[in-house]
């Protein structure tokens, strides 16, 4: 038991017939101080790693040092998805990369739905670069990319149940890139076709 002790430590006589004054020794338990400051120190280490960071885990590409820069930007359509996050939770998606204007491709609307939803489309497009693989017209180093490009009038949900689809359906290779303004057009001319408003 820690304690503290003031009492005064001298005999000495101030002479004949002179009474000394008895000192109360103060002693002062410092246990419960101790044992108050190992509780705080508990708790702010409890309380400091439960509030770690959350991170979001995100897988760079292999750099191969045999490639050329021409080569490592390269994506060959056949394995491209695009997918246009748009307002409403409408998502416009289409096969390929779409960066010619003139050769529009076919631009299809659906949403986050149980059935014949964007998941369904994934599905089928990964199915579709296996049997490729398959047949020799892709090497194994082929892999089904998505190309996600949320519009300004799309909703942060929106693009994390996209990130979400991602990691249901195994999709390693996947990337958010800005939409343009060919893009926009492509969702402009679809929702005319389809009389969407």
């Amino acid at each position: 038991m820690a304690e503290l002790d003031t009492s005064s430590g001298g005999g000495h006589k101030k002479g004949p017939g002179v009474k000394k004054a008895k000192k109360l020794s103060t002693r002062i338990d410092l246990t419960p101080m101790v044992d108050l400051g190992f509780l705080l120190i508990t708790f702010f280490m409890f309380t400091t790693t439960l509030a770690k960071p959350k991170t979001m885990e995100i897988n760079m590409p292999y750099k191969d040092p045999n490639m050329l820069d021409e080569e490592k930007n390269k994506l060959k359509s056949s394995v491209a998805l695009t997918v246009l996050l748009s307002k409403d939770h409408r998502i416009y998606y289409y096969e390929g990369i779409g960066d010619d204007a003139k050769n529009t491709p076919n631009v299809k609307v659906t949403g986050f739905k149980q059935k014949n939803g964007i998941r369904d489309e994934i599905i089928t497009k990964k199915k579709m670069v296996d049997d490729l693989k398959r047949s020799g017209a892709l090497t194994a180093k082929d892999q089904m990319t998505v190309l996600i490009k949320p519009d300004s009038t799309s909703t942060y949900s929106d693009l994390v149940n996209m990130l979400d689809e991602m990691n249901i359906n195994d999709v390693k290779v996947y990337a958010i890139i800005d939409i343009s303004d060919v893009d926009r057009e492509f969702i402009r001319a679809t929702e005319q076709a389809n009389g969407i408003k």
